[in-house]
């Protein structure tokens, strides 16, 4: 077995500078022997891991910093009902028909909602994903949950139709022809069964949640931050599985899992 040198070397115990005669460890260099180097410094702590935000929705909603608006909380439901009339305009379809003279006119009231099968379709025949189909989408996503924050008392400003406000929503952009399987979309609503049976019983919880949540601000003017949290997380969670199986946004399997 070949044997280093004399000289110094880091002790395999300490890290320390100690002479190595052939043999042994000296802590002491015998006379003539050249001084030893400069201390090894110490080595800088790993930083944090960062957290878990690789999956390509991400959505997140601002803790209020000041006391919550008791008299808003009490009656947020009636609050409500304008932005609800909105939302039902936008998000449903709604229509009538007039006849006059012999002729018929069709109004439509509402927007029609998510795009759902027209995306699945152009995907699965000319695998493209036409860019103002995914924004409206996503817009249209971010507004209904500006309304969903409101109603569950997680902040008192009144939802805006363009703002994002307090809350964050922010879906990755596919290219469909590399990121997207062409035929996936066709049992994606299929593969999500399983998050649909975890959301049904996270919303129950979700309720009780807010109701607890509606009492302490009543008598503290203060969001409870673990309810806060829950229910944020089960929001993060059912847009997470709805850009899964429904705006075909992403591939990947949503994460079980309330966190980031």
């Amino acid at each position: 077995m070949t044997q280093a040198p004399a000289g110094w070397y880091p002790h395999p115990e300490t890290g320390a500078w100690w002479w190595w005669d052939g043999t042994q460890w000296l802590a002491q260099a015998p006379e003539g022997a050249p001084p030893p180097p400069a201390p090894i410094p110490p080595q800088a702590p790993l930083p944090p891991a960062p957290p878990r935000n690789d999956y390509p929705v991400q959505f997140s909603v601002d803790y209020p910093e000041g006391p919550l608006n008791r008299l808003q909380t009490a009656f947020r439901l009636i609050l409500a009902i304008p932005i609800l009339v909105v939302t039902s305009l936008i998000a449903g379809t709604a229509a009538f028909q007039s006849t006059s003279n012999g002729r018929s006119t069709v109004v439509s009231l509402g927007a029609g909602g998510l795009l759902v099968l027209p995306p699945l379709l152009m995907i699965l025949f000319r695998r493209k994903y036409p860019r103002w189909w995914f924004d409206w989408n996503l817009e249209l996503q971010r507004f209904v949950n500006r309304v969903s924050v409101y109603l569950t008392l997680m902040t008192d400003r009144y939802p805006s139709t363009d703002e994002h406000q307090s809350v964050h929503l922010d879906i990755a952009y596919p290219d469909a022809s590399t990121d997207l399987n062409r035929w996936l979309p066709l049992v994606k609503w299929f593969l999500a069964i399983p998050h649909y049976i975890v959301l049904f019983f996270l919303y129950i919880g979700m309720i009780f949640a807010v109701i607890g949540a509606w009492f302490a601000i009543l008598f503290t003017a203060t969001y409870p931050r673990g309810l806060f949290d829950y229910v944020e997380g089960v929001m993060r969670w059912h847009n997470r599985v709805t850009a899964y199986a429904f705006l075909m946004a992403t591939d990947q399997y949503p994460p079980f899992r309330l966190s980031v």
